[in-house]
């Protein structure tokens, strides 16, 4: 769970650089290798490797947003598909676009838990659990939305579609201050924070359709509190769930002191065995898996801690492991270091190519860990998710973004017992 408000650190031509500022300038001699779509523009790494003027780190840091010389954020947004290597033209396709189809204000209702459900064809989400400007937290908890991709579909050649999307509440007040979540046994599995001492963080299963009945999964671990339970993911692998424990609902004041060590569980519903397989991070959030299962990525957002500010000296960071066949896991590898914000929620494409929410939109690696390019929205999004193939929906606190693109989800959609 994050959310911040980020300042601009603006290196624009003319002012710190001495170039046009026109925002072609800083790649004027860069020759496509390919047609660029419409809604796309290269931006070029030399551009920005000398600078004749460095900001110092207490105005250019981890709450900032990069603008490279040449550029406004206008601009960066106008064509919001950066492509920083030739490999995201196969991400984007020819004709990518993105389309804002709600906001709301001041209230962060698109914040976690994009889940698509392919039976109804909807997307799910949840509102931002420990938000001042939504009042939710230990008094209130978050509620949980839907909306229709066919509706959404519909709008994708405008650019702003605001009001034409039914934003559906979703009536499951047991599930208290859900965060992240996934697709499970034909159903969705919420971690969700809890609220106060005594209501426990916990998975909890929601049957995606009316009357939306839930089941407690994991409430413990032998006895103990969970600290504050932040996303869940299954391994395409063995079918297990593994999900991250996490401090947000502390620095959020809306949980107690932290009992147990930040760490990423397991559970097996068979046999229901629960047991640690990662730990040593600052504040391990995100999950996701490679699509055959064989590497798990974890988002450390140590770099935010949420009402007591931030520590830029924390990992902003993601980390793969190797999984092995009998699903632990080793050979912990920083697989990206962001550069702007920490990164949040992460997914995987079909090619294996790592999806992560920051805080300048959605930033995508190569399976080498090499950024490839950005979904550029010049502020945060916490989480997204791919719609099956070719559609993706973003989260971007207040604002609501559905995009189409040529990659395909690589999440794994696990069908009923």
């Amino acid at each position: 769970m994050i959310t911040f408000s980020l300042a601009l650190v603006v290196l624009v031509a003319g002012v710190l650089v001495g170039a046009s500022s026109d925002s072609s300038a800083s790649h004027s001699q860069l020759v496509p290798r390919r047609d660029v779509p419409e809604q796309a523009q290269i931006i070029d790494w030399k551009s920005f490797n000398v600078l004749p003027t460095v900001l110092p780190p207490t105005v250019a840091n981890a709450s900032t947003i990069f603008i490279p010389p040449g550029y406004d954020l206008d601009s960066l947004k106008e064509r919001p598909f950066h492509i920083y290597d030739d490999a995201f033209y196969d991400v984007i396709g020819t004709n990518p676009t993105l389309t804002l189809i709600a906001n709301t204000g001041t209230n962060p209702m698109f914040h976690e838990a994009a889940v698509w459900y392919p039976p109804t064809d909807e997307m799910f989400f949840v509102q931002n659990a420990g938000a001042s400007a939504a009042g939710t937290g230990l008094n209130k908890s978050n509620v949980i939305l839907k909306i229709s991709l066919d509706e959404a579909a519909a709008v994708s050649n405008v650019r702003n579609a605001t009001g034409s999307i039914n934003v559906q509440l979703v009536d499951a007040p047991a599930i208290l201050n859900s965060n992240g979540a996934t697709n499970y046994r034909g159903q969705i599995v919420f971690a969700a924070e809890g609220q106060g001492d005594n209501l426990t963080s916990q998975l909890i299963i929601m049957n995606p359709e009316e009357p939306y009945n839930t089941t407690i999964l994991l409430n413990n671990y032998f006895g103990r509190q969970f600290n504050s339970l932040n996303d869940v993911a299954v391994n395409p692998r063995n079918k297990e769930l593994y999900f991250t424990d996490t401090l947000y609902g502390y620095l959020q004041d809306f949980r107690p002191s932290p009992g147990l060590r930040n760490q990423v569980y397991r559970y097996n519903d068979k046999t229901g065995t629960v047991a640690a397989v990662a730990d040593g991070f600052s504040l391990p959030n995100g999950i996701t898996f490679s699509p055959n299962g064989s590497y798990a990525y974890i988002t450390d957002t140590g770099a935010f801690h949420g009402l007591w500010g931030w520590n830029f000296t924390n990992p902003a960071s993601i980390y793969r492991f190797d999984v092995r066949e009998d699903g632990t896991w080793d050979n912990r590898k920083l697989f990206a270091y962001v550069d702007a914000g920490v990164p949040d929620g992460v997914h995987c494409d079909s090619n294996g190519n790592v999806y992560a929410g920051c805080g300048d939109g959605v930033q995508v690696w190569n399976p080498s860990g090499k950024l490839i390019g950005k979904i550029f929205l010049g502020k945060t999004s916490a989480n997204f998710n791919f719609a099956g193939d070719g559609r993706m929906v973003v989260l971007a606190e207040e604002d609501l973004y559905y995009a189409t693109l040529g990659a395909s989800g690589g999440g794994y959609i696990d069908g009923p017992n």
